[in-house]
């Protein structure tokens, strides 16, 4: 008999959260056979067992947080000998997404014996414990919440896969069959809270990814003497340049990737925004380089994927890089890399409907960049009154690393480039 632990997570994690149990007991599994989906503080992740043999325990429900050592799942050993085999031909030192090792060994790696009624050519059935053919958690989730049994539906993607829209006539359809419901009942009275004479609605358990969001924004505020500025921007010449890079065959980069273009070439002259603070040294660090993180809405929450080496791809190169992470972001399948390596913030929180905020820094970098909606206003042009798409950058600094002056020039530059995008190309 062997015990699970759940393993070392990396980037200083030191828990995780089962999202759904991919086993039940009395499932037989193989190395590497996947046995949950977890969420950590970074993202959604399987884990594949390090042990062969018959499931005889779950250690906690869907939705239990477990901490790193603690254990998962307890695997019998029923068969003796051809399960401790193929129990050392794993190395049981489990990273996440990778299982285990190849067996250093002469001898080949030996699989369980399964009885029949186990057994099903993959053609023909899929084994009862394993959903079919699901890649997105975006998905996955999805049915979870609406306890939608993937196991009972059709996939229409390519070989079967089951998209989204599979889920989502399923959730339909019970909508249209099951009977109204009743109506509703007289609450009953809860107990008030003391401050506000109010009763409480509803408790909701902070995921792991909440409250490393919250450990970062509150580390952010009580260690950085943060500034911000603003400006105004007529971004027509920028809207115009986008839609000349259009094509019949060609949608040309996305309006993000042209900003990204700008505010990395403007990193590259004043870099003291793109670096951190080393306290511990007292010593203000410059990055020879640039990390572009881009701020995401995702169903888990904000998210900040980063572009590495943004520095170096053209802009063509930036729109592909942004709406790969962007869908990685959406799925859930961001690595613990992308979403850590970041040097400094691009958010578009236009994207939401609103002209301005005063964003949190994302520790440890020093600033972040807000750019708001892109509305038709009023504008003064050559002495005359016209009307020009408006925007309204914004910059919080860290006061410790630059003063207002270079933030100033920063921001200006920025703003020069959205006004005048063709002559910023020329120097670029």
């Amino acid at each position: 008999m062997n015990t699970f632990l759940l393993p070392d997570l990396g980037e200083g994690l030191t828990e995780a959260e089962i999202v759904r149990w991919l086993v039940k007991v009395g499932d037989v599994v193989a190395v590497d056979t996947p046995i949950a989906e977890v969420e950590t503080a970074k993202s959604i992740v399987e884990l594949p067992c390090p042990y062969a043999g018959v499931i005889e325990e779950l250690h906690g429900e869907a939705g239990t947080t477990v901490p790193v050592g603690k254990p998962l799942i307890t695997v019998g050993d029923p068969d003796g000998a051809a399960y401790r085999a193929e129990e050392r031909a794993g190395s049981g030192n489990v990273l996440v997404g990778y299982g285990t090792s190849e067996s250093s060994g002469a001898g080949r790696r030996r699989r369980p014996r399964v009885s029949e009624r186990n057994m099903a050519p993959a053609a023909e059935k899929v084994p009862e414990n394993r959903v079919p053919l699901v890649v997105s958690p975006l998905v996955r989730r999805l049915a979870r919440d609406a306890e939608v049994d993937l196991r009972a539906l059709t996939g229409s993607g390519p070989d079967g896969l089951i998209v989204r829209r599979d889920v989502e006539l399923e959730i339909a359809r019970r909508l249209q069959t099951e009977p109204q419901p009743a109506l509703p009942q007289p609450a009953v009275v809860q107990s008030a809270e003391s401050r506000t004479g109010l009763p409480e609605l509803r408790r909701t358990p902070m995921s792991g990814f909440r409250k490393a969001v919250i450990a970062t924004l509150s580390r952010s505020r009580a260690e950085i003497p943060e500034a911000t500025t603003w400006v105004d921007v007529d971004a027509t010449a920028l809207i115009d340049l986008r839609e000349s890079l259009r094509s019949a065959t060609d949608p040309g980069p996305g309006l993000l990737a042209l900003m990204a273009r700008f505010v990395v070439a403007g990193l590259l002259k004043y870099p003291e925004l793109n670096g951190y603070v080393d306290t511990e040294r007292e010593e203000l660090v410059q990055y020879d380089g640039v990390n572009l993180g881009l701020a995401a809405q995702t169903d888990r929450g904000l998210m900040v994927p980063a572009v590495a080496g943004a520095h170096a791809l053209t802009t063509r190169g930036l729109d592909a890089e942004i709406r790969r992470l962007t869908a990685s972001a959406r799925d859930g399948r961001l690595t613990q890399q992308e979403l850590t390596c970041g040097t400094f913030t691009l958010n578009n929180y236009g994207s939401f409907g609103v002209d301005g905020s005063a964003a949190i820094i994302n520790h440890p970098q020093v600033a972040i960049l807000g750019v708001g909606r892109i509305i038709d206003r009023p504008w003064v042009v050559d002495g005359e009154l016209a009307i020009r798409k408006l925007t309204q950058l914004s910059l919080v600094f860290d006061h410790r690393v630059c003063d207002g002056g270079t933030a100033a020039a920063f921001l200006r530059f920025v703003a020069d480039a959205f006004e005048n995008p063709a002559s910023a190309f020329a120097d670029l």
